[in-house]
């Protein structure tokens, strides 16, 4: 029988100022006045239609995501933040992330956010370099950027995380270090560095930019991963680093399996079904105006995940972890026997690529640097 894990929340704002031709979220261009009021009710409109499906239980995170969340109010912040408090159970101390765009910061509006229930803000910054910014189609510009984490501070956010990208056209080892280094002096609590890859259906996709080979690609992960320990930022996830022991919740019960509900245009979710002993995947209607719609179901698809499958997907989640993976959350998550897992822990053990303990699998240090290939040994034939 299923076990029911951790319970998330995530919030899909959809607009923003431009689209940035390496995205490939559901994300739309603002070309009018945001219909705010009207989308906060629809959000809790879709709300009310998952509540019958969380099973009573309380809520650990929320993510306000998007597009740029942060080109909304705080009014509109606290009237949504409002709405989710009085339709849940909420743990004490749950974090609240919402996501902002530097090009959009205010102080006030900041403040505002914080005031209203957000905890934990995250910055899109992706580049501190002026010309990388501009080839990226970001609407900011490095002052903005080193603008929005102060402010960001002064509005009483102990708890930052500054994304950033590497393997940006052009780019050296030196270069992705002075990112670094310029995030570090701002001391965020969170860093995420991931690298740049063209996604399908972008405008990146239909004109590639020349990107690092992957000798330079070695040599700033490299170099960029030791700048992060040496000031004491800990990877525990494949682009996730944490000022000592800070670690984004939400996130991490994506990464463990966990159970999250998706609200908003696009917006995906995962929720077992103990009623059915069922996992199962719902998304959003995705664009805006058909969101908007009055009376509109906000659901577009559902589909529960096959009992073969539930291995691979655990294991695609989990494996982006750096910490050890019970063998007890497995059979609790996916109600399968480890034994149907064997074949592939053990051709894993043979590769190099994972160790096996009475209680634990951990990927090995020579294993992250071959995840696709370890997944790989999980999927259903």
């Amino acid at each position: 029988m299923l076990a029911l894990p951790k319970l998330s929340l995530y919030i899909h704002i959809p607009w923003c100022v431009q689209k940035c031709p390496y995205c490939d979220f559901n994300s739309h261009a603002q070309k009018s006045d945001i219909p705010e009021q009207a989308y906060i009710s629809a959000l809790l409109a879709d709300l009310d239609d998952e509540l019958a499906l969380v099973q009573g239980r309380a809520l650990h995170s929320i993510f306000i995501g998007g597009g740029t969340p942060s080109l909304l109010s705080a009014q509109a912040i606290a009237r949504l933040l409002d709405g989710v408090s009085a339709r849940f159970i909420c743990e004490r101390d749950m974090e609240v992330t919402m996501e902002a765009n530097p090009g959009t910061a205010e102080a006030a509006r900041f403040a505002g956010y914080f005031a209203a229930g957000v905890n934990r803000l995250s910055l899109g910054i992706q580049s501190f370099d002026d010309a990388q910014l501009t080839r990226l189609g970001r609407i900011h510009d490095s002052r903005q950027a080193i603008a929005a984490a102060e402010m960001a501070r002064q509005a009483g956010f102990e708890r930052l995380n500054l994304d950033l990208m590497h393997g940006l056209p052009y780019q050296n080892a030196q270069q992705a270090q002075a990112d670094l280094a310029q995030a570090i002096a701002l001391e965020p609590t969170h860093i995420s560095w991931y690298q740049l890859t063209i996604e399908a259906n972008t405008a990146f996709a239909s004109k590639p930019p020349p990107l690092p080979d992957e000798d330079r690609l070695w040599d700033i992960e490299t170099a960029g991963k030791a700048r992060l320990a040496d000031h004491g930022y800990q990877q525990y996830e494949v682009s996730a680093y944490g000022l000592g022991d800070d670690r984004a919740r939400h996130n991490l019960n994506y990464w463990r399996f966990g159970d999250y509900i998706g609200i908003g245009c696009g917006a995906h979710g995962k929720l077992t079904d103990l009623t059915q002993n069922s996992l199962k995947r719902r998304v959003k209607v995705k664009h805006p105006k058909g969101y908007l719609e009055k009376d509109r179901n906000k659901l577009d698809q559902s589909w529960e995940i096959a009992t073969s499958e539930r291995p691979f997907e655990y294991f695609l989640n989990r494996l982006r972890l750096y910490e050890a993976i019970p063998k007890a959350e497995f059979r609790a998550l996916t109600d399968q026997p480890l034994s149907l897992v064997e074949p592939a822990i053990q051709r894993a053990q043979q590769l190099g690529l994972m160790s096996n303990t009475t209680d634990h699998w951990q990927v090995s240090a020579h294993g992250r640097l071959f995840l696709n290939d370890l997944l790989d040994l999980f999927l259903v034939e």
